[in-house]
């Protein structure tokens, strides 16, 4: 097979919720990140951030309430502290997977990565992104009125904060990920879809914000010049008429076909329907460019066309 470059887009179902669980789900994680390493191919590797930001979030709001001389600390701060504890796992495991199959010299490193947003992008007017765990009514209104913060019902089950989810326009780091890759190394980067931050002048600006890990992915293998951006999740291949009896399960389609089923409302939103958009970005972005979502221990058999669903021009 002639060697890809290829950005892996890691689902919240590759890292667990805690910290004892993404620690082992990590080591799961690393044998299908390996196996295509194995193939010869250059990897980079994206990773959402959902309940990680949420905890640190947490947990940073409870140091503010105990010492009032500690501030609040900004959620682009918090998710470059999730950028970097996600990214220390999944080196950590990645680097011991590779060595106990005798490979000692592939280096894997993370990028802190920030991404840049437009400050009048309208999700700000609009919060939408989940983050943190699910609460009951109650500790969502005593959320809400002691922090502040933006609580919706989440799919039946619970409430979450809500932030703004603005669309990436830029991978800052995306030249020093371009280097780090073309000598050699397996990267992580733009973990929790990236560090939100806005241009004013010369200083990259923090923003309260989570970018989707799909468009930030999508964005940074455009950058990159990949030749395959897959999206791991729960699912092994993309459905229409999902949950109904005229299931059908799809195994390749066109751009065109994918952006016909988005039309007609096929994909949920916040669920599947960000991961078929930045599938079809990608895929639509540049001839050759290949886009595939399906199972994290499928990932090499996707590649391979044995299964998967394989978004094309």
């Amino acid at each position: 097979m002639n060697k890809k470059r290829i950005v892996i887009a890691l689902g919240g179902n590759a890292l667990g919720d805690t910290l004892p669980e993404q620690m082992a789900a990590v080591k799961i994680t690393s044998k299908a990140i390996a196996d295509l390493i194995e193939e010869g191919h250059e990897v980079v590797v994206s990773h959402g951030n959902g309940p990680q930001v949420g905890m640190i979030n947490n947990a940073m709001a409870a140091l503010s309430r105990e010492n009032p001389n500690q501030p609040n600390t900004p959620l682009s701060v918090c998710v470059a502290m999730s950028q970097a504890y996600i990214g220390y796992d999944l080196q950590n495991a990645l680097r011991e997977e590779l060595r106990n199959r005798g490979h000692y010299d592939i280096p894997v490193v993370t990028m802190v990565t920030q991404v840049r947003v437009n400050p009048d992008d309208p999700a700000f007017e609009n919060p939408s992104k989940p983050i943190g765990h699910f609460m009951t009514k109650e500790q969502a209104d005593i959320s809400a009125e002691k922090y502040g913060y933006i609580m919706k019902e989440d799919a039946g089950r619970g409430y979450r904060r809500v932030v703004a989810s603005p669309r990436p326009i830029e991978i800052v780091e995306s030249d020093a990920i371009r280097t780090l890759v073309e000598s050699g190394n397996i990267v992580i980067a733009g973990g929790g879809g990236g560090i939100p931050v806005t241009l004013q002048g010369n200083h990259l600006k923090g923003a309260s914000a989570v970018i989707d890990k799909d468009f930030a992915s999508c964005l940074m293998a455009q950058e990159l010049d990949a030749d395959y951006l897959i999206i791991l999740t729960a699912v092994e291949k993309v459905a229409i008429n999902f949950g109904k009896p005229d299931v059908k399960w799809l195994s390749e389609i066109t751009v065109d076909e994918a952006k016909k089923y988005m039309d007609e409302g096929h994909f949920a939103p916040g669920s599947m329907l960000p991961k078929v958009q930045a599938a079809v970005q990608f895929a639509s972005s540049k001839p050759g460019r290949t886009a595939l979502i399906t199972l994290l221990e499928k990932a090499k058999d996707g590649i391979e066309g044995k299964t998967g669903t394989i978004i094309r021009q």
